[in-house]
């Protein structure tokens, strides 16, 4: 009987990520052919997409035409910012998975992360290398006895993380934005007049710039990166992180096998919160140097498409943050050409749509390209 050849593990990663690959490019052809419909024609859609891609990267013709290189780096300041509290919302989703829970609480975890750098950045003053780390340490401490509940509420009392992480999102909007920040923690200027949002957190606790002030490329980029590597190789080489995946798969059999399975959930779960407990201080301590009234974009529940469009990969997860956390960054050049900044935010959504329906993906991918080894 002739040897069959086993699939490489590249193929193997490389097919598990085409599905992904695919509704994301399917999701851009879409758009811009609904550009080009609603918007006069392909070369406006073009020139649209060409105004988000330079305001993702960088603007390139104005560079090769003499420009500073600010045309550059400004532009991958506002990505990498965004693309840092993707990665960061999206490595807690995806962590969740990993031991077969779906924490919605991201954006609830990242609240009071954000507050507790805040609160931290402003109220002491120490020396730049401890003070950092020390608002980093209190967000995502924060952040993971925020999500340290919704683990023990699901291993003692059965209740289900979904329900108990999204509701106790509502319960840090109530906390914090409602009572916290517009009461007593609000800043306080001359006069007794107040100013929204907390104090304004000491220089010492600011994320380091990377290329001075030309741009807000900062050291958040720098720890989200950084984050990625450390899960993958958590997850990939380290016997506790093939525990997490065994759980994962099945806590019965992991249980079985001799697994501490409730042990992994709250470990797995507590890492959840802080790494969105980390996106919450790289907000406060990168660009907005303070806790403002409403924290705006909501990246939290976007971490759950990071981490579905990412296929619950690290590294996976890191791709599509910088690739989105570019588009976002691009997105606001849109509207010199009737096209709203929030575009790439319907690009996302459509992706995540397509992802869903990754079966279909799958055996696409399988008719056109045979996975080898499958057979005599």
């Amino acid at each position: 009987m002739p040897e069959t050849a086993s699939p490489s593990r590249a193929n193997v990663v490389l097919r598990s990520a085409l599905p992904s690959v695919l509704a994301i490019v399917t999701s851009l052809v879409i758009c811009f052919v609904a550009v080009a419909l609603l918007r006069g024609g392909v070369a406006v859609a073009v020139d649209a997409f060409l105004a988000m891609t330079w305001g993702a990267i960088g603007d390139v013709p104005k560079l090769v035409d003499g420009a500073s290189i600010a045309v550059l780096l400004r532009p991958w300041g506002e990505s990498a910012t965004k693309a840092a509290l993707l990665t960061l919302t999206g490595l807690s989703v995806a962590v969740a998975f990993r031991v077969g829970l779906f924490n919605i609480g991201a954006q609830g975890q990242l609240m009071v992360g954000a507050l507790a750098a805040a609160v931290v950045g402003a109220g002491l003053e120490l020396p730049p290398f401890v003070h950092v780390p020390l608002c980093l340490v209190a967000a995502g401490a924060a952040g993971a006895l925020y999500a340290l509940g919704p683990a023990i509420l699901k291993l003692r009392r059965g209740v289900h993380e979904v329900i108990s992480t999204i509701m106790l999102n509502w319960v840090a909007v109530s906390l914090v934005e409602n009572w916290l920040v517009p009461g007593p923690l609000r800043a306080q200027v001359g006069g007794g007049n107040s100013v929204a949002g907390t104090a304004q957190i000491h220089e010492s606790a600011e994320l380091p710039r990377l290329v001075g002030e030309v741009s807000r490329l900062n050291a958040g980029i720098v720890l989200a990166v950084g984050a990625a590597l450390v899960l993958w190789l958590w997850l990939s080489r380290f016997v506790g992180g093939y525990e997490w995946r065994a759980v994962g798969l099945g806590p019965e059999a992991a249980r079985a096998a001799g697994i501490d399975v409730s042990g992994a959930v709250v470990r797995a779960m507590v890492t959840s919160g802080a790494l969105a407990g980390l996106a919450g201080a790289v907000l406060v301590l990168g660009t907005e140097q303070r806790y403002p009234a409403t924290l705006g974009a909501p990246y939290g529940f976007d971490g759950i498409a990071m981490a579905l469009i990412g296929n619950g990969h690290p590294l996976g997860v890191l791709a599509t943050s910088v690739l989105f956390g570019g588009l976002r960054a691009g997105g606001t050049r849109m509207q010199l050409f009737g096209v709203h900044k929030s575009f790439p935010e319907l690009i996302q959504g459509l992706a995540l749509l397509l992802v869903a329906a990754r079966l279909i993906w799958i055996r696409l991918v399988d008719r056109l390209a045979p996975p080898r080894g499958g057979g005599p």
